[in-house]
């Protein structure tokens, strides 16, 4: 092959790997968005079950198109809390049978049949440009990803084809298992895709090149992208907790098990591909793609009874931090989901509504017992719902700039219920402040009142307690109960001031105290206003 010749060659190769890569980037992001929540029911589903688990990673990474994304997912809710070491690790292994989907596509390319799926990029874009909805923009585009993926395909196997004989004698100079396994490696290392690199080598299978001798050779590539797509989960896991970085080693540890124990099993027995899949299958790309699917059958068959193994080895190479990291439900790697970053948002919502709720129970024991130590503690509490507060300030900015206009009215609501609970924080303290004021003027509210007050505080604890279950449960269904809490609030109000005033008149109580206690009474009947308006959030 000349200079001119291999540099015309490695022009159409990566000419071809570059729009088969722009194929399943639009496939896999477009499928993405529009089949989020979905995903969420998906993942809402896990349970202690191991095979139900690898069956929603299997789904939800052949429905999305790429495990890179379902093992980053899985990382993040292991890092918020949300999934266990032994889930993740069940769903890990169903995500990568669901990852060789990919590879079943491309595989088509061996039939006739994918000349006029070609056509689909064209069609696809038209779409896209032709239609005003957004879903069906989405559609357009992956329609055009899809017919992408098939041109890349045959640009790759039209530029090998011209250098079949040249290729394919460098190609039989390479038969050492591990060189292959190691190439396979870093290939898909590089390119952060098993699908591309098992691609590539049906694309070589479709023009009709070997590697080696022909026999075992092409599946040490295949067991080499296993282990190398584990880069993206690992690389995702760096900056998170103990057990999210678990969760990228169990899915490194299952791989490179799995890959060792095909590589010996293909060492000892030289002649597996003629007698398994070269019988079964004519098509040397479906051969390929067909070991790829049987290898992770077969490794989640074998590895799915010692979950609890692979959880327990990674705490021992893991140690947990010594300092505890502040708990949070946000996690960078679910902004990729609209649907599953808002779900998350909402379970920070109640994080913060709680702390300001704890600030307010604190303010008003202090108001209660006239104790000026708790007024510290209060607003420790404060602080910590304003951080809480501009995590999710930012968080939000960041998910609205690439969210889908279907989801921007829950975001909105977000906003709004976000200023909601940092009111109750500023309840909390307007109590500190009365506290204060009560002390310093020697102010005694009777035994009456304070029942009184306990009585409307504990109707306000009810509130919560079904605004918190409407949120993360997203139950409308209590809202009439939240609407009548709010109303019997209002109205404790009402007769706690006019009885107030009873006193006043009656010379029962100083006039020093009115400024405090209506004030005091005003402010709980604000707490259950904005609590009302943040469980309304649910009708979005």
């Amino acid at each position: 092959m000349t200079a001119a010749q291999l540099g015309l060659f490695l022009a159409g190769l990566l000419a071809g790997t570059g729009v088969f890569l722009v194929g399943v980037h639009l496939l896999t992001s477009n499928i993405e968005q529009l089949a989020t929540g979905k995903i969420k029911d998906l993942f809402g589903r896990i349970a202690d079950k191991r095979v139900i688990n690898v069956g929603v990673g299997a789904a939800a990474t052949a429905l999305i198109q790429s495990s890179g994304v379902t093992t980053v997912l899985i990382v993040g809710f292991v890092n918020v809390g949300v999934m266990n070491l032994y889930q993740a690790a069940a769903m890990i292994m169903g995500a990568n049978i669901g990852t060789t989907v990919t590879a079943q596509i491309a595989a088509l390319s061996a039939f006739p049949i994918t000349a006029y799926i070609q056509i689909l990029a064209f069609a696809g874009i038209m779409m896209s440009m032709a239609c005003k909805g957004d879903a069906w923009k989405k559609t357009g585009f992956i329609l055009a990803g899809l017919g992408l993926i098939f041109v890349g395909l045959s640009l790759m196997s039209d530029a090998m084809k011209v250098n079949r004989d040249a290729i394919q004698r460098l190609f039989e100079t390479v038969d050492s298992p591990l060189l292959l396994l190691l190439a396979g490696i870093a290939l898909t290392a590089l390119v952060q895709s098993s699908s591309a690199t098992t691609s590539v080598i049906i694309a070589m299978s479709v023009a009709g090149l070997t590697i080696g001798s022909g026999g075992n050779e092409v599946l040490y590539i295949i067991l080499g992208t296993n282990i190398g797509s584990c880069v993206t989960a690992i690389m995702s896991s760096f900056t998170a907790g103990a057990n999210a970085r678990r969760a990228g080693l169990i899915h490194l540890l299952f791989n490179v098990m799995g890959s060792g124990l095909f590589f010996v099993v293909l060492l000892c027995w030289p002649d597996f591909m003629a007698v398994t899949f070269r019988e079964w299958f004519p098509a040397a790309a479906t051969q390929v793609a067909m070991f790829h699917t049987f290898f992770n059958v077969v490794c989640t068959v074998l590895f799915l009874p010692f979950c609890s193994w692979f959880v327990k080895l990674s705490g021992l190479l893991i140690r947990e931090e010594r300092t505890a990291q502040a708990q949070t439900c946000l996690d960078e790697r679910m902004l990729s989901s609209a649907s599953l970053a808002i779900g998350q948002l909402e379970k920070e919502l109640v994080r913060l509504s709680d702390t300001a709720m704890e600030a307010f129970r604190t303010g008003y024991r202090s108001f209660e017992r006239k104790d000026q130590t708790l007024i510290g503690p209060t607003h420790q509490l404060i602080d910590q719902a304003n951080q809480i507060s501009q995590a999710i300030v930012n968080y939000l900015i960041r998910l609205s700039a690439q969210s889908k206009l279907a989801d921007e009215q829950r975001i909105s609501n977000l906003h709004n219920s976000l200023g909601d609970a940092m009111r109750i924080a500023e309840i909390a303290d307007n109590v500190t402040k009365y506290t204060q004021r009560a002390i310093d003027n020697g102010l005694d509210f009777s035994g009456g009142v304070k029942i009184e007050l306990d009585g409307m505080v504990m109707r306000l604890e009810e509130l919560y307690t079904l605004t918190r279950r409407a949120v993360l449960e997203r139950e409308s269904g209590l809202l009439p109960r939240i609407d009548q809490a709010e109303d019997d609030i209002d109205a404790m109000r009402k007769r706690l001031i006019d009885r107030h005033i009873e006193r006043l008149n009656q010379g029962e109580c100083r006039a020093e105290s009115s400024g405090v206690f209506i004030n005091l009474v005003s402010n709980l009947e604000r707490l259950g206003d904005h609590l009302t308006y943040i469980a309304y959030t649910v009708q979005v």
